[in-house]
C-alpha cells in the first residue's frame, strides 16, 4: 500500500510500525483474547501495558528520578488550567511569568489569569524576521511561582533551541515548559525545567493522552479549588490511575517510545538519531525556501522549528493552486493555520526525509511555473 504523505500539524502521522503492530493486536492482545480498548485499566495487562510506557518514556528522555511521569487527559489547553491550579499557590501573591512567542504561550497566559496573577515577562516584537527575545531581557516577578514558555510554538514555527537557564537570571523558580510539538524529537535539559507537558497527538500517538513529567517538590500546592482528577499529587500518587486513563492513547504512545527507541541513524541511536534525522528533514525544508524567489519564511533562523515549518507565497492567489496540486501529489495538510493563512509542514518524527524531498521537489517544480 503507497501511503501518502501527512503533514499534518496534529492529530499528525505515526509511524507505519506502531500502526501495524496496532492493527495486528487490535482484536487479540498477547492472546488475552481482547482488545487493548476493551480492557480494565487496573487490569494485570493494562498495567504491565502502562507501566512498559512509562519505563519507555523515562529511558528515551533520560527523566531523573526525582521527576513523576502522569498519564493525563485534556491536552495542553487543558493543562493552561491544570497547572496554575497546582502551582499558582506556590507564592503568597500567586504570581507567575510567561513569556509570549506565539499563540499557544498566548493562550497559556490568557487562562492563568483565572487562577491569580498571569504577569508578561517577556513577549516578541513586531520585527521581522521573528526573534525570541532573549532571557536576559525578561523581566521576571520576585517570587514568581513559575516561568511558563511554550517551547515550541505551533501555529507560529519558533523554537527554543536551548532553554533558559533561570538560576543564572537570579530565579529560583522553576521552569515549565509546553513542549507539545516537539516532544521526543529533541533531549530536554532537566537541570532546566520544573515541569513539562505536552499532548500527545502531535509526535507521539492519537488525541487524549497529556503527558506531565513533573519535579517531585512541586507536588502538593493545588489550589482548593483543584479538581482531585487534576491535582499533580493524587494523580502521581495514585499511578495515573485515580480515574480511567486514556487507555488505548497509552498503548500507542507506547508503542510509538518502543519505535523511538529503535531508531538508527549514522551510528547513532534511539532519540539522538531522531534528533539527527529532524534537523536534515528542516535544513532541506528551510534550505529550498531561502533559496526560492517564491516561498517566504519569517522566523530567523536562530529560532525556526525544526518541527512545524510555516511559509507564505509571495502572492498569495497561489496557494489554492498550490495546495490543490499537492494533494494530487499525496502531499496532505499543509494549508496554514487558519489564523495566520499561508502553508505549514509539520515534520514531526513519523515522517520521513522521503516526504519532505517529495515536497521539495513539488515546490520546486510548482515555482518554476510561476516565477
Amino acid at each position: 500500500m503507497v501511503r501518502p504523505f501527512n503533514f499534518s500539524a496534529g492529530p499528525a502521522a505515526l509511524p507505519l510500525e506502531v500502526l501495524e503492530q496496532a492493527a495486528a493486536e487490535m482484536l487479540d492482545w498477547h492472546g488475552s483474547g481482547v482488545s487493548v480498548m476493551e480492557m480494565s485499566h487496573r487490569g494485570r495487562d493494562f498495567m504491565s501495558i502502562c507501566e512498559q510506557a512509562e519505563h519507555d518514556l523515562r529511558d528515551l528522555l533520560a527523566v531523573p528520578a526525582s521527576f513523576r511521569i502522569l498519564f493525563m487527559q485534556g491536552g495542553g489547553l487543558g493543562q493552561n488550567a491544570i497547572v496554575p491550579m497546582n502551582l499558582m499557590a506556590r507564592s503568597a501573591s500567586r504570581t507567575a511569568d510567561f513569556v509570549l512567542t506565539g499563540s499557544w504561550s498566548i493562550k497559556s497566559q490568557a487562562e492563568a489569569r483565572r487562577y491569580g496573577e498571569a504577569h508578561v515577562a517577556a513577549r516578541l516584537s513586531d520585527e521581522r524576521p521573528m526573534r525570541l527575545p532573549p532571557p536576559s531581557s525578561w523581566q521576571l516577578s520576585a517570587n514568581t511561582s513559575y516561568v511558563h514558555v511554550c517551547s515550541n510554538e505551533t501555529i507560529d514555527g519558533i523554537e527554543f533551541q536551548d532553554l533558559p537557564d533561570l538560576s543564572a537570571l537570579g530565579c529560583d523558580a522553576p521552569l515549565v515548559i509546553d513542549c507539545s510539538s516537539h516532544i521526543a524529537s529533541r533531549p530536554i535539559d532537566w537541570t532546566r525545567v520544573g515541569l513539562a507537558y505536552a499532548g500527545a497527538q502531535k509526535n507521539i500517538g492519537p488525541a487524549g493522552l497529556t503527558l506531565v513529567i513533573v519535579r517531585e517538590d512541586l507536588l502538593g500546592h493545588a489550589l482548593s479549588i483543584c479538581p482531585s482528577v487534576f491535582d499533580y499529587r493524587t494523580v502521581a500518587d495514585q499511578g495515573s490511575m485515580f480515574n480511567t486513563p486514556p487507555t488505548y492513547a497509552i498503548y500507542i504512545a507506547g508503542l510509538t517510545f518502543q519505535w523511538l527507541k529503535r531508531q538508527t541513524e549514522s551510528g547513532l541511536h534511539g532519540l539522538a538519531a531522531i534528533e539527527a534525522r529532524n534537523i536534515a528533514k528542516a535544513k532541506l525544508l528551510y534550505d529550498c525556501i531561502d533559496g526560492s524567489k517564491l516561498y517566504r519564511n519569517q522566523i530567523d533562523p536562530s529560532c525556526r522549528s525544526r518541527m512545524n515549518v510555516p511559509f507564505f507565497l509571495a502572492d498569495e492567489s497561489l496557494t489554492e493552486p498550490f495546495l490543490v496540486q499537492a494533494r494530487e501529489a499525496g502531499l496532505l495538510q499543509l494549508k496554514g493555520h487558519k489564523s495566520v493563512g499561508g502553508l505549514r509542514a509539520s515534520l514531526y518524527n513519523a515522517m520521513p526525509i522521503e516526504g519532505v524531498q517529495a515536497l521539495v521537489q513539488h515546490m520546486h517544480a510548482f515555482e518554476s511555473h510561476h516565477v
